[in-house]
């Protein structure tokens, strides 16, 4: 890998203590939740955000490649340094503040997800973006990833609540993308394109987002289906009827099985196995009340079993199953190849059809669980690492799943990005003119190709590499 050693010490000097030279500090920031390792140079971890526009000014200077980190929680590589260089850890720049008058939350790259939440729940608002490693994300990370989670269909995701961003583009330059007002149309919205670009277009440093008021009452259910397409149905009829739940989370049989046997407990006693979807519903009390004769009728035509929760802690027993489900799946194999693809809801049914067929040709375990009220599917194509045949017809499988999503009018992502993980599937979704237009852009705002290079369009099967032995705080397993 190639070494950038005087601009490394340029930036020692300019930086001193928050510049980190140690192989361990480096070895730490080499890798993020695809626990593939590249070394970098450096890693530096700013006190405040104009010293991310020195790193950068630096950086463009010498061509040195920068990657960015919050804490690592991406499945896609998009947080590991490729190309070596430095890395910026955002650890550091954390701060919240509530504007509970306007109903905004002014953060910090660095500030966790779930922090945000809190801090906005004390002041009687919410922050619904969810993604589920959120006691461990940053809002950075979230934002450049476009990250979503449970609340998606009824809420959004990250881009829907980002009323402005500021931060510094790849030549060090300070850039400010709207301002703290419910609207703003002066100009090219490049707030919107830096959202989900990955860091390969300028780094966030800060962020102003939307909140809105929080829901009076949440109501829970558990229902049970036979199998996967049964479930798929239910759910379509229940949109159909103008319903919309803020959680809407299907798992399919293999999956409740692997959340039974992890939990030594049953879903729905005398039923183990059976295909399920939980639901939340939240809004004002008296919605809640007229809603459930609604749903609870749903529920008795679509259902074969249903259990209602009347407290939180009821709701908490049944949130179990979903909880459980990802890291007992490590029973089936000892790798997966997780994808997050989105599906529109006209296909489902087809789409659970081709899963099917998918585990009978491949002769794999394929558990799939995610949110129905959006189409976002986690697809987990089960296999072991040592076993070649196994490993081969996961590649297979998963090229044959990618190609399937798109001719279904979906998406090769929904809330992970492509970073390195999904490169190989990228020119599926796009066709070569969008590409050749993404990376017009891409060499427009970053010219010397410094920012995070190496991702998105470059093709690399992450699965070949040789993954670290190392267990994450959020590790499911």
């Amino acid at each position: 890998m190639k070494s950038f050693a005087s601009a490394t010490t340029a930036l020692k000097r300019s930086l001193g203590a928050r510049v980190d030279l140690s192989r361990e500090g480096c070895w730490a920031a080499s890798f993020d939740s695809s626990k593939i390792s590249f070394l970098p140079e450096a890693v530096i971890t700013p006190r405040d955000e104009q010293e991310i526009g020195v790193v950068l000014t630096l950086a463009n200077k010498h061509r040195v490649p920068v990657t960015v980190r919050g804490r690592g929680t991406t499945l896609m590589g998009s947080a590991a340094p490729v190309r070596g260089g430095w890395v910026i850890d955002m650890l550091r720049l954390k701060k919240v503040r509530i504007d509970a008058d306007a109903g905004m939350a002014h953060v910090q790259a660095g500030a966790k997800t779930a922090d945000i939440q809190r801090a906005a729940e004390k002041q009687g608002w919410f922050y619904p973006p969810d993604p589920s490693s959120k006691e461990f994300c940053t809002i950075g990370g979230n934002i450049a990833c476009n990250a979503g989670g449970m609340h998606g269909g009824k809420y959004g995701v990250t881009r829907d609540f980002v009323i402005a961003l500021r931060g510094f583009l790849p030549t060090g330059e300070y850039v400010e993308w709207g301002t703290a007002t419910k609207k703003f149309s002066a100009g090219f919205n490049l707030r919107d394109l830096w959202i989900g670009s990955e860091g390969m277009l300028g780094i966030v440093t800060g962020a102003v987002l939307k909140l809105i008021p929080q829901p009076a009452a949440r109501w829970t259910l558990l229902t049970a289906y036979a199998d996967e397409v049964t479930a798929l149905q239910a759910a379509r009829t229940l949109f159909r009827a103008r319903v919309q739940p803020a959680i809407c989370e299907f798992l399919d049989r293999e999956s409740v099985l692997c959340a039974e046997r992890a939990t030594g407990k049953t879903v729905f006693p005398g039923q183990s196995g059976n295909a399920v979807i939980l639901l939340e519903f939240a809004g004002g009390v008296s919605e809640m009340e007229e809603l459930k004769p609604t749903v609870l009728a749903w529920a008795q035509a679509n259902a074969v079993a249903h259990r209602e929760a009347h407290s939180r802690e009821e709701a908490e027993a049944l949130w179990v199953v979903r909880r459980k489900c990802s890291g007992a799946m490590f029973e089936l194999g000892d790798a997966k190849l997780n994808e997050d693809i989105v599906v529109p809801m006209r296909n489902y049914e087809k789409f659970a059809r081709f899963v099917a067929r998918l585990k009978r040709s491949s002769k794999l375990h394929i558990p799939t669980f995610g949110h129905l009220a959006d189409g976002n599917l986690h697809v987990n194509i089960m296999y072991h690492r040592a076993d070649a045949a196994e490993t081969k017809r996961a590649e297979a499988a998963v090229q044959k799943l990618m190609e399937t999503v798109v001719a279904l009018g979906g998406a090769i992502s929904g809330e992970h990005g492509i970073g390195l993980a999904k490169t190989p599937f990228l020119r599926i979704q796009h066709r070569p003119a969008q590409v050749k237009a993404m990376q017009a852009v891409k060499r427009a705002l970053d010219p010397k190709g410094i920012c995070n290079p190496g991702k998105m369009f470059e093709v690399v099967c992450i699965w070949k590499f040789t993954k670290l032995q190392v267990q994450l705080p959020w590790d499911h397993k």
